[in-house]
């Protein structure tokens, strides 16, 4: 937890919720039901601007829409009667589509190909690279497919009380988004871009380059909005917000010290092939991106506060669990929950008056509990089984994902 205090005043409070997939939505989760149980004054379905980016503007859009920090945790777990259960492969369906169309293609390019090279013969490697550049237009843009996502919040905010239009919500919702011809930063739901159904928009916002295709609104296509900036905090404050309240699951895992402290008996990612090195290399480059942006709101934002939550560099239960397993996916949010109100005992002393400054108290009869259990939080009788969806294929894919955890955790 970080705290910037650029000056004593009060304000508007803002929430900026930064991505991190679909382990970063339920790490997010477990934050904000602790922030909901210990902080008196602040209700974090009525704040009144909502920055979310990539799954932090599922989560946020979730918030707007009234849904409560107990409710999303229950749905974590499926435990939520009327509400669909959150599934963390909703982000990670094949891009089956984007498969058939790229390879619908093939012919057309190897043709073209041809033809180009016979009006060159005399470059030896003409077939060669032209067969190279133009294959490459028909590699995929995507791995998966978000489209599930958008669907299931669709569906979500279909109940009453609830919409899937900016323009309905009592308080603003901003989803960031980029956009992938001019690079330039969206924010669905201000001014020109209120039209747009908040779950397309969080569909945008989560398109993150490589892994989804880009999503096409009104003839523009747009990707995740991190590529410009990580939390978007910026937006919250020119919101006129005094306190912003910032939540980023991104953080670079340390495993050297992993090692030394024997948490892992080998600590070299580059043993866990390409998706390790790719992960720690993408949360090294957003994460340094955002300590440059904290630092520049100093002198941008005097008269504000800024409060920032995250997993520190040795959060080992963050960083090497399985959220497909249902086991894990209640690891990380009770975690979360239990880190975030510990935090908060610990330093009570130096953010209680950031807090009070804005008209918001700590509650000590929860930060003094012996334990923090989001469960009992949220309505959960101790003791009782969390039971998961009752798909089967659910169940047997969480079945898969334990045996996968269990495998690499000998490996490690």
């Amino acid at each position: 937890m970080q705290i910037a205090d650029f000056q004593q005043t009060t304000g508007t409070v803002g929430l900026a919720l930064a991505g991190g997939g679909p382990e970063g939505a339920i790490y997010e989760i477990g934050v904000l039901r602790a922030l909901d149980d210990a902080l008196d004054g602040l209700d974090l379905n009525d704040v009144p601007i909502t920055v979310g980016v990539s799954s932090g503007a599922f989560v946020g859009a979730s918030l707007a829409n009234g849904i409560t920090t107990a409710q999303l945790v229950r749905s974590v777990v499926g435990e939520e009667p009327g509400e669909h259960p959150f599934r963390p492969d909703l982000f990670l369906s094949p891009a089956l589509g984007e498969y058939a169309r790229r390879a619908l293609r093939v012919p057309g390019l190897v043709a073209e190909a041809v033809f180009t090279a016979l009006r060159h013969p005399r470059d030896s490697s003409g077939l060669v690279s032209t067969l190279v550049d133009r294959l490459g237009r028909a590699l995929p843009v995507g791995v998966f497919d978000n489209a599930p996502l958008r669907s299931f919040l669709r569906a979500t905010f279909e109940h009453e009380g609830r919409t899937d239009d900016f323009r309905r919500l009592r308080n603003r919702l901003v989803v960031v988004a980029t956009d992938l011809d001019s690079s330039e930063t969206v924010l669905f739901g201000e001014p020109g871009y209120d039209d747009v159904p908040i779950s397309r928009a969080v569909q945008a916002s989560t398109a993150l380059p490589g892994l989804y295709p880009p999503v096409e609104i009104g003839g523009r296509h747009y990707v995740d909005g991190v590529l410009n900036k990580t939390v978007h905090a910026s937006v919250a404050f020119e919101g006129g917000a005094g306190l912003v309240l910032c939540v980023n699951p991104i953080v670079p895992v340390d495993t050297a010290r992993a090692v030394a402290t024997g948490a892992m008996r080998r600590g070299r990612l580059v043993d866990r092939g390409m998706p390790g090195v790719m992960s720690q290399t993408l949360r090294t480059l957003v994460h340094s991106r955002m300590g440059t942006g904290m630092a520049s709101y100093r002198g941008r934002y005097e008269g504000a506060d800024l409060v920032l939550f995250e997993p520190p560099k040795d959060d080992y239960t963050m960083f090497f669990t399985n959220v497909f397993s249902f086991a894990a996916r209640k690891e990380i949010v009770a975690h979360a929950y239990a880190s975030t109100l510990a935090q908060l005992r610990d330093r009570a002393g130096e953010v209680g008056p950031v807090f009070a400054r804005h008209g918001i108290t700590l509650r000590t009869d929860v930060l003094t509990r012996p334990q923090f259990d989001v469960w009992e939080s949220v309505g959960l009788a101790a003791g009782r089984p969390l039971l998961p969806s009752t798909v089967a294929t659910r169940d047997l894919h969480d079945a898969l994902a334990d045996l996968e955890e269990v495998l690499r955790t000998r490996a490690a």
